[in-house]
Formats: structure tokens, sequence, C-alpha cells
């Protein structure tokens, strides 16, 4: 589908790399051409991934936000530049908003929202130069709000409107920021949550999400490498009209909003 030449001489770093969509753009752009620098906090998959792909392994928890410099400066001292940067690192969380805690809110918004900010904030200088790109993948859920999902939706709602000011912010520099929206995708991470937050019965809980879906009996999930499809795309030269944008993917879940 992308022309295996399309990133050469490009250096991408993306974030969440040893998830499923982390690692499935990994591989699509590393088809492209592009050289990578893969960031995570799972030691293992991670270095397993970077080997298989010839990059750059960083574990770290972004979370932490003198760890965000740390891996710019890293993938610097490394390639001597930045093209492209897109953060795929998230977390879930749900239940009753009268129960949550603070180690709940800090969690989710930490890694969703503030690691997000502060990458993208660390990797600016580089971006400027290279007039670069920024991919943050959101959720349907930071454009429609769902009950029993407060905490996720807020991340996710702030890291749409923020990727629109950080659009604005970066134009004049050639820099385009873009979000993309998925609704469920086939990862791992979804067969957690549905194990964690399913009451034990983690088919009626996937069955409950399939059941927003339009499409009915052949509703299904979406698949990663269709995210990570998107992800180059906009990280494409044929996308370069496209900055502050958000990018449904959800099948139409949201579009009767």
């Amino acid at each position: 589908m992308f022309d295996p030449r399309l990133f050469e001489g490009k250096v991408v770093l993306i974030t969440g790399a040893a998830g499923g969509v982390g690692s499935a753009a990994a591989r699509l752009l590393r088809r492209s051409g592009a050289d990578l620098s893969l960031t995570s906090t799972h030691a293992g998959r991670l270095q397993a991934l970077a080997g298989e792909l010839n990059a750059q392994a960083i574990v770290a928890d972004l979370a932490q936000v003198a760890n965000c410099q740390r891996v710019v400066d890293d993938v610097l001292a490394r390639h001597g530049r930045l093209d492209a940067l897109v953060n795929c690192a998230g977390v879930w969380t749900e239940g009753d908003s009268a129960l949550v805690t603070e180690q709940d809110w800090d969690r989710c918004v930490d890694v969703n929202l503030k690691a997000t900010f502060f990458l993208c904030s660390h990797a600016i200088p580089a971006l400027k130069a290279t007039r670069g790109a920024i991919v943050n993948v959101g959720s349907d859920a930071g454009i429609v709000g769902n009950a029993g999902c407060v905490v996720y939706c807020a991340s996710k709602g702030g890291l749409v409107l923020m990727g629109k000011a950080l659009a604005l912010e970066l134009a004049p520099f050639g820099v385009r920021v873009n979000t993309v929206c998925p609704s469920d995708i086939a990862t791992p991470m979804l067969h957690r949550q549905a194990e964690l937050f399913g009451g034990g019965r983690p088919r009626e809980y996937l069955d409950r999400l399939l059941s927003r879906y339009p499409q009915g009996q052949e509703a299904r999930f979406i698949e990663p490498e269709e995210v990570a499809s998107l992800i180059a795309f906009l990280l494409a030269a044929p996308a370069t009209p496209i900055t502050g944008a958000t990018l449904s993917m959800d099948f139409g879940v949201t579009a009767g909003y």
C-alpha cells in the first residue's frame, strides 16, 4: 500500500510502541523506509520489536516529565534529527465517578494527556528544524462522552483540543499536528480492559461495546493495522494540507453527534 521509500531518510519516534497500535505503526513505517526510535515502559516487548525492526529502543515512563526530554535527547543523539512524533501510549480506566480515586485520575491523565503534551513540547525544536509532523492517537471517547468513563473521556477530550491548539501554534513553522480518534481496537489492551471491567464476563463486555456500532451483526473492532495506515498517511507528503484535524475512525459511532 505504501511505497517502501516513502519515509526514507525520515526519523520517527513512536510512544507506546510495545502496544498493539504502536507496534503496527512501527512495522508499517519501517516497511516504508523510516528509521525508528521506539519507547515504552514494557522493556521486554520493546526490545524484541526494536530488534525485529533494527530500531532504537528507549525504555521510559513518560508520565515523568524529565523522561520526555531524555527520550528526545536520545533520539537526536542517535539520529541527529526528528521528522515525526507518533503518540500511541495510553491507558484505560472506567467506573462510577463517585468512586474514582486521585490515583485513578493521575494515572489516566498523566499517561494520556500530560505525557503526550510534554513529549510534544520537548520535540518542538527538532520538529521545527525538519518541518515535521505529530500524530496523536485519541479516541471516540474524546469526541463524545461515555457514561462510566469520565476520567478517560476527560483525558482524550483534552488531547483532541490540545492537538488543535498546538497545530495553530506550530503552523507558521511548517509543523503539522493531527489527532486520530479510533473506537475500540482489537488489541491485547482491549481484552485486558474486558477482563478488568467486565465483571467476570469479558465476552459480554465486548459484545456490549459492539452493540454501539451501526453495522449490527456485521460489527467488528478496528484492526491495529488500519489505525497504522491512517497514521502513516497523515505523516506523508500528500497529507500536507491536513493539520489541526480530528479524524474519526469508528465505523460511524460518533456520526450522529
